[in-house]
């Protein structure tokens, strides 16, 4: 049985990780690359288990969860779908069982907010873990004066958590803002679309999604 270790082991999944990053670090976004990919993993565990999942379907989220920007090796553009498809290679070659492998392209197919859909529990997961990820050190332009609004954004986030109240039914994304860097209207612009789908999300897996920005209450 494929596990997330196993998965993290192999060599040209490392390949394909780093690469992707590198486009993406042309292009100018934030980092998508090592930290971020195992932070999500880690929070798509949290989410699954705090909610009774299976360890089998905690193992799943995970793997879904560190390929799910591998499609940025091949475009930005719908790096869901191809790499929800270079993930389906990659487990058929490790002979994962079809049932697993569809569980896990599934998810990595849907996390993205130009089409994705909360579709099961595990897709809901990836979509809170992915999202709720925002912080400054993913930030890579070290000069404040050339920062376009994602920047700004990523850079005023001084911490963020993401934890599940299981007696008020709430999911909560808990952000901690530097205001001199950017504003909370900034903020809206860029991650309203983000924060309908973790909604969404939210409510797949029976919970209530809430946003909480400096102490108040957003979302």
């Amino acid at each position: 049985m494929q596990t997330y270790e196993a998965i993290r082991a192999r060599e040209d999944i490392k390949t394909y990780i780093t690469l992707a990053d590198r486009s993406l670090k042309a292009l100018g976004y934030t980092e998508h690359s090592f930290a971020h990919v195992t932070h999500t993993a880690e929070t798509v565990k949290y989410i699954l288990t705090t909610q009774g999942h299976s360890s089998r379907e905690v193992e799943l989220g995970m793997i879904a969860a560190y390929l799910h920007d591998i499609g940025n090796l091949i475009n930005r553009v719908d790096h869901s779908q191809s790499g929800a498809m270079m993930a389906f290679s990659l487990l058929r070659e490790m002979q994962l069982p079809p049932e697993e492998i569809a569980t896990v392209v599934t998810a990595i197919g849907n996390h993205d907010e130009g089409s994705g859909v909360p579709v099961n529990p595990i897709a809901a997961a990836l979509i809170l873990a992915d999202k709720s990820d925002v912080r400054r050190s993913r930030v890579r332009n070290q000069e404040f004066a050339q920062f376009d609004i994602h920047d700004r954004v990523n850079y005023s986030v001084k911490k963020s958590w993401l934890s599940i109240d299981e007696e008020q039914g709430q999911i909560r994304l808990t952000l901690e803002v530097d205001t001199q860097f950017s504003s909370v209207t900034d903020f809206f612009e860029i991650f309203l679309t983000r924060m309908r789908l973790c909604r969404r999300a939210a409510e797949t897996l029976g919970l209530e999604f809430k946003l909480i920005i400096n102490g108040q209450m957003m979302l």
